[in-house]
């Protein structure tokens, strides 16, 4: 159980920081997780200044602490608790994966802006909906996974 707390608090605390470092960028990071077009892209890249693109940048290598942190803490969280015994078998095991998956979409996501936010990229457009939508896959697994926990504490309660 300890290494439930663990990731978990790790995960929390490594979100809070990168929250407070990417609030002053505006438009926000989601706008251009879900920017699938290099125009898009570059809308959104060309109203940041370049401080702020740099700070973005900077905030990559710690977000990839954070998707391990927290898809750890989703296996974890759905292994080693009683939280999800409720479910059926087959929820249970999406439980299991849902984090650990999007922590890997995350990563993909994170690869893609790095390279993408390196200079323009205008010749790969198909790189730009790709990286929306391991965004999009990122952002739907969290909330099913979310979705699972708030099915398994109302069975608790029943």
């Amino acid at each position: 159980m300890r290494a439930v707390w663990i990731s978990g608090l790790a995960a929390l605390a490594l979100f809070v920081g990168l929250a407070i470092h990417l609030a002053p960028l505006d438009p926000g990071i989601v706008a251009l997780q879900f920017a699938a077009t290099p125009r898009a892209f570059g809308e959104i890249v060309h109203l940041w200044s370049p401080q702020d693109l740099q700070r973005y940048r900077a905030h990559l290598a710690p977000d990839m602490l954070l998707l391990l942190a927290y898809g750890t803490f989703g296996f974890l969280f759905a292994t080693r608790t009683r939280l999800f015994a409720p479910l059926a078998a087959g929820a249970r095991a999406a439980a299991r994966w849902l984090m650990p998956v999007a922590a890997l979409a995350d990563a993909a996501e994170n690869a893609l802006h790095a390279w993408l936010t390196a200079a323009p990229r205008f010749e790969v457009p198909h790189l730009y909906a790709v990286s929306a939508g391991t965004a999009a896959l990122k952002w739907a697994l969290l909330v099913a996974f979310a979705m699972l926990v708030v099915l398994a504490l109302l069975r608790t309660r029943d």
